[in-house]
């Protein structure tokens, strides 16, 4: 008989299709869910609005990322190991230890450990929270075993292995126990007994030193002095060979008088570079010679210890006291145990001797007897955090249910925060964490942004979001403009905004774009010229400020006069001022002859025409595009696999920005600039517009309502045309020839 097939709701949500995840029986059967109608495919266990210990333990292949495959395998586990799969919709941060599946492998595990838990914390009752897993120190602090293969100095019941734990610690550091304190293991404690052994035997390997208790003094000088000993013994030879040679091989007195100015107390290095004695050509290296001063103290003290016969060492004699440390070098050499050569060799004597290995190895045993159920402590820590948070993953992994939750306080996994500014609120904010990738992908999105770095004094750590804003206008948004940000945690951040991306943001705002571009467009036109213009006339001015006076003219010359204004050369300019005076002229009476007989009503008509004109492109294309806004590009660029559109409409992108609202209220502004009284300011208003009328009147600009101007210049039907003879008679021609040939008659 064929299984029958889970039955899937299905909503609209973000302009897509979805699947609801509204019970336990849809989380049980995820993994029947077709993997093309999941919104998302893979998600970072990072960065998010989530505990991130739930999501690393959700990752069950811990690559850092939430796959479906993980989804799918921790909602089956979470099934299994519970009596009621309705209990998962619930996001609770507690459950009885009784819901759990004690049929299970797992749920009886669960059962059991939160059990302990319960009764090691001294807790009445049968539930268990996130709150006394929290502290896994909390829980073992009272017990004696807890299963981690560790053991402390409260763990043995006699002082004499107590004594040895402490040791053990004290010598090798020692490992964390799950209460908190420090202890020993199984390797440890081998460790230990070895280092015990070997160090008795290496004491009783012991060569007799040399020269007593001196002897490490004497080998630690002897081994600072031999280089430099057998270099003067090599300079020596060379002088020896080439006498010519000897003062280049001393001490170099130039050396000596550039140091010598100075604090000489800090010149140990250098004077340390000179040769130990002063080179004079002899062979050997006389005992009440001169030391150089940097290395006459190791130098006294090795002669003092080791008494030699002679006067003076030679490159042999140097050799033989060497020789004397060979043995007992290699001894020192050898040394096994040194980890507990402070105990003192009678006590480490003493330890082996009571052998408490074995006794704290049976510790460990009984200790690891518990491991399962301490373990298993852990698995129910693992249990509460994905039994509290996994719903609310499959609300933003499976669907989008967060981010188009009509609840504002219901925020998506990916949104970090709120960003306040320019008296707008913006919900809509993410962290970056590839600036790059938001750089290539942003556009894409279609939603005007605004990436901002934050600071706050109580962290050295910073951060950086995106904000989307979805109302308002945009003229006082600017990269450079500070803000504040608050994030989910509450925690106020320093905003600055670093980049815009811009795009539509309303339909409203995009009507006078166009106006706001070409404002732009005149005012950089503006600065420009006028930047030009200043930095021309700053030039001038230095030119001549700065021009070598010219010379003087010849005795009996006379400088040359200035050339008066000639008006002759400005008749063409002025002439082409006035034809282009005309033409505008010409050209505004031919628009208004144009609108002659229009009607009051088209006027408006036309006017809204012009503006539908410059507007109605950007107005169109910022409504395409509003309809096309969407965060998928955004999620894609933090390393989210998104499977489906997640669309911001017009009506839902204003959910996601609130600007401040203030009450209708009628308040008069302390520093307003005080005008005219009303009554006079009605009156000038009226006159301005009377002669404002006036004007347009007599300049018959109002002709094509019917005001003809009064003006005769304006009246051609009251110019009197006055025609002179010579007109007159070729005008009479003109109707002569003009006029019809009589008819032709036919004679009887």
């Amino acid at each position: 008989m064929a299984t029958k097939k889970h039955s899937w709701n299905y909503d609209n949500v973000g302009g897509s299709t979805r699947v609801k995840i509204t019970t336990g029986a849809d989380i049980a059967h995820l993994a029947e869910l077709d993997l093309k109608k999941w919104t998302v495919l893979s998600c970072p266990t990072v960065g998010l609005d989530i505990d991130e210990k739930s999501l690393k333990c959700i990752d069950t292949d811990n690559d850092g990322r939430i796959r479906v495959n993980d989804v799918i395998a921790t909602s089956q586990w979470l099934t299994s190991v519970v009596n009621d799969a309705e209990l998962l919709v619930k996001g609770a941060d507690n459950i009885d230890i009784e819901a759990f599946n004690q049929e299970n492998a797992d749920g009886k595990r669960l059962y059991n450990s939160a059990k302990q838990i319960l009764v090691n914390l001294g807790k009445e009752g049968t539930v268990i929270s996130l709150a006394d897993t929290k502290d896994i120190t909390a829980i073992f602090a009272k017990t004696r075993f807890n299963g981690d293969g560790v053991i402390t100095a409260q763990t043995p019941e006699n002082d004499g292995d107590k004594a040895v734990v402490e040791a053990i610690v004290n010598a090798l550091g020692g490992v964390m126990d799950r209460s908190g304190d420090n202890g020993v293991n199984a390797e440890l404690i081998e460790k230990f007994y070895q280092l015990l052994a070997d160090y008795v035997a290496w004491s009783e390997a012991a060569v007799e030193a040399p020269y007593g208790a001196d002897t490490d003094k004497a080998i630690e000088a002897y081994n600072a002095l031999d280089a430099k000993v057998k270099d003067y013994f090599v300079r020596a030879k060379l002088a020896s060979f080439a006498p010519e040679s000897a003062m280049k091989l001393d001490v170099q007195t130039g050396l000596i008088e550039v140091i010598s100015a100075e604090n000489l107390t800090g010149k140990t290095e250098e004077i340390a570079a000179y040769p130990i004695a002063r080179i004079t050509g002899k062979a050997d290296l006389a005992l009440d010679t001169a030391i150089n001063p940097a290395w006459a103290s190791k130098f006294n003290t090795l002669v003092s210890i080791v008494k030699p016969k002679e006067k003076a060492l030679t490159e042999e004699s140097w050799a033989a006291i060497g020789a004397t440390f060979a043995a007992y070098n290699a001894w020192k050499a050898a040394k096994k145990g040194a980890e507990v050569e402070a105990l003192g060799l009678e006590a480490i004597k003493q330890m082996l001797a009571d052998d408490k290995k074995q006794a704290l190895l049976d510790l460990i045993a009984q200790d690891l007897e518990l491991k399962e159920t301490a373990d298993g402590i852990d698995m129910v820590d693992k249990f509460l955090h994905i039994y509290r948070d996994f719903y609310r993953l499959l609300r933003n992994y499976v669907t989008f249910q967060d981010f188009y939750c009509r609840d504002k306080n219901v925020k998506a996994i990916f949104q970090s925060g709120r960003l306040l500014i320019d008296q707008r609120e913006c919900r809509m904010c993410m962290n970056v964490a590839d600036m790059a990738k938001h750089n290539a992908m942003a556009p894409a999105s279609g939603i005007y942004l605004v990436y901002c770095d934050c600071t706050t004094k109580t962290s050295a750590a910073k951060r950086s979001i995106v904000a989307a804003v979805t109302v308002g206008d945009i003229g006082d948004l600017f990269v450079g403009k500070n803000a504040i940000y608050f994030d989910n945690d509450g925690l106020m951040w320093d905003a600055v905004i670093t980049k815009i991306v811009e795009n539509p943001i309303s339909v409203g705002q995009a009507f006078w774009s166009p106006y706001r571009r070409m404002a732009k467009t005149i005012e950089n036109l503006i600065n420009k010229n006028a930047a030009e213009k200043d930095a021309a006339m700053m030039n001038d001015a230095n030119a001549k400020i700065n021009a070598v006076p010219a010379a003087k003219a010849a005795d009996g010359e006379e400088k040359a006069a200035t050339p008066p204004f000639d008006i002759a050369k400005f008749a063409g300019i002025f002439a082409a001022i006035g034809v282009a005076v005309g033409m505008i002229g010409t050209a505004l009476a031919g628009i208004l002859e144009s609108f002659r007989g229009f009607v009051w009503w088209q006027y408006i008509g036309i006017f809204i025409g012009i503006m539908m004109f410059i507007s109605g492109p950007a107005m169109i294309l910022a409504w395409m595009k509003l309809r096309r806004r969407n965060i998928a590009p955004l999620l894609n660029a933090n390393g989210w696999a998104v499977n489906a559109s997640s669309k911001i409409n017009i009506l839902f992108g204003e959910t996601l920005t609130d600007v401040a609202k203030f009450p209708k209220l009628k308040l008069k502004d302390p520093y307003a600039k005080k005008g005219l009284p009303k009554w006079l300011s009605w009156l000038l208003s009226l006159a301005t517009i009377a002669v404002v009328v006036a004007g347009l009147w007599l300049g018959n600009i109002l002709s094509f309502v019917g005001l003809q101007s009064p003006l005769s210049c304006f009246n051609k039907a009251e110019v009197e045309v006055v025609e002179t003879p010579e007109a007159a008679v070729e005008n009479a021609d003109a109707a002569v020839a003009d006029a019809p040939a009589p008819a032709e008659t036919n004679a009887e």
